[in-house]
Formats: C-alpha cells, structure tokens, sequence
C-alpha cells in the first residue's frame, strides 16, 4: 500500500486565528494531506483502461501525478482542427478523430476553438491518445467533468474501443460514477475505499441498452442538422424525415427520398443520415439507417443506399447478411462543384473523383412502424426503439 503525504507550512493571521478559536485546531503550524493508494497489482494482469475515481478532494489527482506527467495537448486556434494532427499522415489523423467519435467532417475543418464543449473535448483526448508514444501509460485528469452526461458516455465508449484496439493504456481520474459501464474499465481504484485496485467485470457484462425515440417531423427539422452533414447541407423536401431521440435530446436524423418513378415498384432511397458530433462513435449511423431500412422492407418497399463516406461504405461491405452490393457499388464518380470567380464574374468548375457504395437492404423487416410512413399530418406520436 503506497502513502501521499502532502505539507504545507501555515501562515498565520487574523483569520487563520479565527479558525483555530472557533473550531478548536490543535496544529497550528502546518496542514497535512494523505492519501492511500495501492496499484501495484495492476502489474500482474493485462489491461487497457482504469479509472481513478472518487469526489472532489478525495486525491484522484494526486494518485495520478504520482504515477507520471499528465498528458496535455496542444492547439493551434489558427488551423483546422485536423491539421493539428500533423505528426499523421491525413488518412490516420481522419481515423483517429473517427475512432475518437468525432467523425463530422465539416468540424474536421473548423478550428478548435469553434468547437462544441464536447467536440473539444474529444479532440483534446485523439490528440493525447493519438501522441502517446508506445507502452507510455496515458493519464488523463478530470475526465468529463465539463461535458453532458449523456454525451460522456457516448465518448467513454468510444474511448475504450480504441484505446483496446490499438492495445494502449489509459488511466482516467473522475468523479463521475455513471461511466463506469461505458467505459469497461479492467479496474478501479478509490481514494474514498482505502486506494485498493479493484479489478472489475464489466467486459463481461457489456454495455448497458440504448432506448431511442423515434418519430416523423417536418422538413424543417433537418435544419438543426444540416451543416453536420459531411457532403452538403442540401435536402430535397420531398423526402420523409425521421427524427431520433435520446433521453429527449435530438441525437439523429434520417431523409428517405422515393426512388425515380419507373425503376423500382415501391422504391427509395437514403438520401441524407446525421448523427449529431456529441454523439457519435456508438455506432448510432449505421443501426438507425438499418432500423430505417428494416421499416421499410416490413411495409414492402425496397430500399438503396448511396455514400461515399468510407466508413459506412465499409460497413455495409461487410454485413453482406443485411446489405447487398448493386452493380455500381465500388465504382468511381466523377462529382462537379461551382466555384464562381466574383471579381471576373466566372463560373469554374471543380472536378472530383470518389468512390461510391451503393447498396440494398436485403435484411429483415420489422412490423409495427407502420405509422412512420404515413403523411406526416396522420403520423404526429412517437415510438420507442430499443436499440442494440
């Protein structure tokens, strides 16, 4: 069992007297802190993730100096934030905002001092996660102390995938208990409970259920969620929008647009899926355009896919028991964009290249959803969705 004994010499005054008259102080001359703590054993078994926790004032950050230097991170307000990955190259530092949960785009591109509490928040963990160097044990204090508590465990999540996918090794001070379960730690230890490392089995159990929201709204909903969109804040209103809650907060958007008339029987299409940055990296994209799909084929439309975000391309690739390549899936496009010179009064034209995922959802339907295709004057109450 390891001891921190903190000293620190007393001097006296009128109010330090005033303190030792009124509440009977015996020491006058200096005060003494002390914190038990005992990790010792975490030598004796792998592990990735532990947590340090306990209430204000407890010694969590104690315990956590004593073991090393606190990561730090360092931004320049000046670039974008992906530019201050630049020790990458630009594919890794995407991946690594990715597996962070930050995996909008457009807030790659932003500086970081025009992010959201939590999207900076998340960016200050890639980047200690990310410039950790190999078998370094990364300490991080404070652990989501500023953020919402729902988006904390979106990010906790997020956080222990990577960190045991890549087999590194973070130790997290907080005083927030209700962590825990996203997280996964390997163990715990609390200043509170005499500093033992307690070794824990929440990787077996898994993380709790998410129980989403979902209902039918108007057009202009799709506003609060436009510029998170990775491509264009474009959205034909033609489209049905689903929106999905969580704890009654706004987490996602989904646009379904009719296919073309005379190509397919009861055909449509994705034509647009947000999840809001705060709560990204819980896999919410791709399992509420499945639930989507999965409506839609129970009320006997068929329903496609086109994307060229890599990420979601991929996973449908591989889910080959719920998505089915069509005959333009992989293929390259070549994609125009306006770029009007104001001063010449000219109009040029930017050429870009990318690969398009095109797919069909083969999985299966689902009944009882019925009402969410209906117009959206008859469809007004929402339904409940237990996801995961």
């Amino acid at each position: 069992m390891g001891t921190i004994k903190l000293k620190s010499s007393i001097k006296n005054d009128d109010y330090t007297n005033y303190v030792y008259e009124a509440f009977d102080i015996q020491n006058k001359e200096e005060t003494e802190v002390e914190v038990s703590f005992n990790l010792g054993e975490a030598k004796n078994f792998d592990w990735n993730v532990g947590v340090i926790y306990g209430s204000s004032g407890s010694g969590k950050t104690t315990i956590l100096k004593k073991m090393g230097e606190l990561s730090k991170s360092n931004f320049d307000f000046e670039k974008p934030l992906i530019s201050n990955f630049d020790w990458l190259e630009p594919k890794d530092a995407t991946l690594l905002l990715t597996s962070m949960g930050l995996s909008s785009v457009p807030t790659w591109l932003r500086p970081f001092h025009l992010l959201s509490n939590g999207e900076q928040y998340r960016a200050e963990l890639a980047y200690k996660v990310g410039k950790a160097k190999d078998n370094e044990v990364i300490l991080v204090d404070e652990y989501t102390s500023v953020v919402d508590r729902d988006v904390a465990k979106a990010m906790s999540f997020a956080l222990q995938k990577y960190i045991r996918k890549t087999k590194k090794k973070i130790i997290l001070a907080s005083c927030h208990c209700d962590i825990m379960e996203w997280l996964l730690p390997d163990w715990t230890c609390s200043p509170q409970k005499g500093g033992v490392l307690e070794k824990c089995d929440y990787l077996r159990k898994g993380r709790p259920q998410i129980e989403l929201q979902v209902s039918r709204v108007e057009a202009d909903t799709w506003n609060f969620f436009k510029k998170h969109h990775y491509l264009t804040e474009d959205c034909a209103k033609s489209c049905k929008f689903f929106l999905f809650t969580w704890n009654d907060k706004p987490i996602g958007i989904n646009a379904v647009i009719p296919q073309p008339s005379g190509h397919f029987k009861n055909g449509v299409r994705e034509s647009r899926i947000v999840v809001l940055p705060d709560y990204q990296g819980l896999g919410l994209g791709t399992t509420i355009s499945n639930f989507t799909a999965a409506i839609y084929k129970g009320s006997d439309y068929r329903y496609f896919t086109k994307t060229v975000h890599p990420a979601i391309g991929n996973y449908r690739n591989r889910n080959i028991n719920k998505w089915r390549g069509t005959d333009k899936n992989g293929r390259k496009y070549t994609d125009k964009h306006k770029n009007k010179n104001e001063m010449k009064g000219m109009t040029n034209w930017n050429v870009l290249s990318r690969t398009s995922y095109c797919h069909e959802y083969i999985g299966d339907g689902i009944s009882g959803y019925e009402d969410l295709l209906k117009p959206i004057k008859e469809m007004r109450e929402g339904k409940k969705l237990l996801l995961f």
